[in-house]
């Protein structure tokens, strides 16, 4: 790799990156960082630890492939840079790689704000006069900076030989300044005497060196493919497939290296190709192959084309479509596209394109490609309507290397995907179950892309848009929503089925080791585990307790567990505490350090002691264990168990959410709510060793005869704002879009700044949630979690309700929420339902009867990490107990 003219100084990297862009109003005297840069540089230690240093603002966080160190090291995959802003000048650093793991996790981000309290400066040793800044420690500043505007230019990583950045979050998208947006086109003669056909290669190939020039079209495109490794040392190892086709047949053609970044871009579906200087060589036999339009279309399986920058250098040219002629015999792209009414008699796994008006679109999630690996597929959740059926369209879309369109996915935007493999799984509820998954080779567009594309010409495709015309824009806006929780495809009915779908080491985890699983996630992976336990207390929350919990976007969730042999009650569940936080030499949870909102604050100090005159089981947790003096409080909301009444009384509807308005009437919800209180507003039902059961509480004799003497408990029930589905603003489109999508790598500030917060967004689901207890099969150890019932009284289709046959309790706690919110939409209670019978007579016949619990578990970034609870299996019901051991004995 040639370096660059050295700068003064020693440092190769050219001067307008480290003095030139300006990261906003120059302060006037000379750069901070640019001091620092100095500092370090001329320390004996080549390390320095600034005294008092400023506020510096991260512009981008840029990952690349990381080199190989020698055996038998061990190192990171990928390497980080992170540029950062002082006000004057901007100065691209090395991120040391043991905090790496503050990126994987959103705690270093672009826009974040931040203290450089220990850097370093590193030589390269095989490069002349090259170094650059490496950060050490760092310290987490509130508050929004000075606006830093994007880097102009962005040169190759800093460190090693890599020349590219990849995107920050999956390997599948092209990212950087590389990536050619459209080759242009020019005008081409086409000599049709020297052409040759894929026929005829096919028949050939093996006899020539050298081959004629083939016209071709392009009739399916796949996804990039990414397969660098730090042990090889390739520029750019890219590769996507092509299927290509003339007049004799269909044939796969590969783009390789660094054609990929000229190419790939440019290379539509539908685009016409003149090549020359190609190669052909035997196909790869495991790759997979699209379904084609035409059925009758011949397909040559045996070979492919390749095109590479050498042996041979490939010549591409494009033909624009307005010059090809007919005779020259290209076949037109055709489709395989479906309506919604026909998909429920469509086998599993069979391939068709599909054209809806998105009703919902999910957040950006992630799961991890192999256990323990650092890479992930990228992809969300969407439903899309076309009008004939009252069903819609279940889309499972991963990332296509359309990074524009992926991120840009709206409700009540036109979405077409192509080459959607059908998901059925046949001794399920087939019309609950069945949803389509994207291929190798789709291809997703919204509005805005459609223009010029082929399957406008398509019947099927016509008579949507005719439907659409017919359609009331402010009635299909009723029934949007984005972003939140989305718990699809629900667990298997059979637990074996769950076994066999589980492709980890070992299907079941133990609670105590939930922490660690949650500890290791990324940021917004999405996992699935299954555990072991006993459900031992249930507790109803609603709506305005629940925005209480988790109002603040700092509230933080700890990832590990409270010990209750060896340690005191934990200061960070009490005490505020400074902004700054100190990152030493591992990565810390402590970067994003707990200050409390003066509710939350409100929230600690108003915990009423468990000798409070309202009988209650489980308000406040408080365990102690007076021969260990130690204890836990774990915050819960501070007035559950207070009447409307008691709530007016008291000033506490002032912490009430917006989005959710007392009875005008004054009316009960119902019989059992008017039995739990009485004319004061206080619980006049005793707490009971025979029932443990309060107006919104239940607990089970076991509970109460453990809880107090766990070794463990960890507490994973707070719901975050991030996690609830939200009615769709269009006027804030952009907003949710990006609270939805994943963090940027590169600081985008907006022209027009909203205060907005994603709270303040009408909940498109649900009066409260449960929070569960989960109590171990060895009873030391418990888990609280959530359960969620979501419900959409708009969008009926939109979250199905669980099998009540095949799981009584969430079934219970699904319905009843449903018919209660049923119940309040139109402006009366919404707050402080009990629990009903119906779910306390389903969780005393789960009382101390060992079960498998399914828990849905995504980290939001920060130290917020979701756990819900989505499926209860009964370990003596056939299929499951022996099941369990034949699939630990299995893997």
């Amino acid at each position: 790799m040639q370096d660059p003219t050295p700068e003064r100084g020693g440092s190769a990297r050219p001067a307008e990156e480290r003095w030139g862009a300006a990261a906003g109003p120059a302060s006037g005297g000379t750069s901070w960082l640019q001091r620092v840069f100095e500092e370090v540089r001329g320390s004996s230690q080549l390390s320095v630890a600034p005294a008092e240093p400023p506020p510096v603002t991260v512009v981008a966080v840029e990952r690349y492939l990381a080199e190989a160190p020698p055996p038998p090291a061990a190192a990171p995959q990928y390497w980080y840079d992170v540029t950062l802003a002082d006000g004057a000048c901007q100065e691209r650093c090395y991120l040391a790689p043991r905090l790496n793991g503050l990126v994987q996790r959103a705690h270093l981000r672009a826009g974040a704000r931040l203290r450089l309290t220990r850097c370093s400066y590193l030589y390269d040793e095989k490069r002349l006069n090259y170094g650059f800044l490496c950060l050490e420690e760092l310290e987490r500043v509130g508050g929004a900076g000075p606006p830093a505007d994007p880097p102009r230019h962005r040169p190759p990583p800093l460190r090693g030989e890599k020349k590219h950045y990849l995107p920050l979050w999956n390997n599948e998208d092209p990212y950087g300044e590389m990536w050619v947006a459209d080759k242009p086109q020019a005008q081409v003669d086409v000599d049709v005497s020297k052409l040759t056909s894929l026929g005829q290669l096919e028949m050939t190939w093996r006899s020539r060196v050298h081959f004629h020039p083939l016209l071709v079209r392009v009739l399916h495109k796949s996804r990039l493919r990414y397969y660098g490794k730090p042990e090889k040392k390739l520029d750019m190892p890219y590769q996507a497939y092509f299927e290509v086709a003339d007049g004799s047949g269909m044939m796969s053609m590969v783009l390789w290296n660094s054609l990929c970044p000229e190419w790939y871009n440019s290379m539509k579906v539908g685009t016409v190709l003149l090549l020359e200087q190609y190669a052909i060589k035997t196909s790869y036999p495991f790759k997979t192959q699209p379904t084609p339009g035409d059925s009758q279309m011949k397909r040559f399986a045996t070979i492919e084309i390749s095109l590479n920058v050498r042996d041979p250098p490939t010549k591409i040219r494009i033909i624009p479509e307005e010059t090809v002629k007919p005779e020259w015999g290209l076949p037109e792209v055709k489709y395989r596209f479906i309506t919604r009414s026909e998909l429920d008699d469509l086998p599993n796994n069979h391939s068709c394109d599909v054209i809806g008006l998105v009703t919902f679109v999910g957040r950006a999630e992630r799961a991890r490609k192999r256990e323990h690996g650092e890479d992930f597929w990228l992809y969300r959740w969407a439903h899309a309507i076309d009008g004939t059926s009252d069903q819609p369209f279940i889309l499972e879309l991963f990332a296509t290397s359309q990074p524009e369109v992926f991120e840009h996915i709206h409700p009540m935007t036109y979405l077409v995907c192509t080459q959607m493999r059908v998901v059925r799984d046949l001794t399920e509820n087939s019309s609950s179950t069945t949803y389509l998954t994207t291929s190798n080779e789709s291809q997703i567009f919204i509005t805005g892309w459609h223009k010029g594309q082929p399957y406008t010409k398509d019947t099927k495709v016509k008579n949507f848009i005719q439907w659409t015309k017919t359609q009331s824009e402010a009635d299909q806006m009723k029934k949007t929503v984005i972003g939140g929780y989305y718990p699809f495809p629900r667990p298997p009915n059979n637990f074996l089925k769950y076994c066999k779908n589980n492709k980890v080491e070992s299907v079941l985890k133990a609670i105590g080791e939930t922490g660690k699983e949650i500890e290791d996630l990324h940021y917004r992976e999405h996992k699935r585990i299954a555990v072991q336990g006993i459900i031992s207390a249930i507790r109803y929350v609603s709506c305005s307790s629940a925005a209480e919990e988790a109002s603040g976007a700092e509230l933080v969730q700890k990832d590990t567990s409270q010990s209750l042999e060896s340690s005191a009650m934990s200061k960070e569940d009490c005490v505020p505490k400074d902004k700054n936080t100190s990152l030493p030499n591992k990565e810390v949870k402590s970067f994003l350090a707990p200050h409390y909102t003066p509710g939350e604050q409100h929230q600690h100090q108003a915990l009423p002691s468990k000798k409070s005159s309202v009988k209650r089981k489980i308000p406040c947790r408080l365990n102690t264990d007076a021969e260990q003096g130690s204890a836990s409080v774990i915050p819960v909301s501070p007035y559950p168990y207070f009447t409307r009444s008691a709530r007016r009384k008291f000033g506490l509807d002032e912490f009430q959410h917006e989005d959710f308005v007392q009875d005008k009437n004054g009316q009960a919800v119902s019989e059992s709510l008017q039995h739990c209180t009485d004319q004061e507003g206080m619980s006049d039902i005793p707490e009971t060793e025979e029932t443990g059961r309060t107006c919104d509480s239940w607990q089970s004799d076991l509970w109460a005869q453990v809880k107090d003497k766990l070794m463990k408990y960890l507490h994973h029930s707070t719901i975050f704002p991030e996690s609830i589905p939200r009615k769709f603003d269009y006027v804030h489109k952009d907003l949710l879009m990006q609270q939805y999508n994943l963090h940027a790598a590169v600081h985008q500030p907006k022209d027009t700044r909203t205060d907005k917060n994603i709270s303040e967004f009408k909940s498109a689901s649900g009066l409260g949630y449960y929070e569960v207890t989960v109590l171990g099969i060895n009873h030391d150890v418990a888990i609280d979690v959530a359960f969620l019932p979501l419900f959409c009284p708009e969008d009926p289709h939109l979250f199905q309700l669980e099998d009540i046959q095949n799981d009584t309790l969430l079934s219970c706690m699904s319905c009843i929420s449903a018919c209660q919110q049923k119940a309040t939409s139109n402006e009366r209670l919404r707050d402080m339902f009990p629990l009903s019978n119906e779910i306390v007579k389903a969780a005393m016949d789960l009382d101390g009867k060992h079960v498998v619990c399914i828990l849905d578990i995504c980290h939001l970034g920060d130290d917020k990490v979701e756990v819900f609870l989505s499926k209860i299996y009964k370990t003596v019901e056939p299929g499951v107990l022996d099941p369990v051991n034949s699939c630990i004995l299995s893997t």
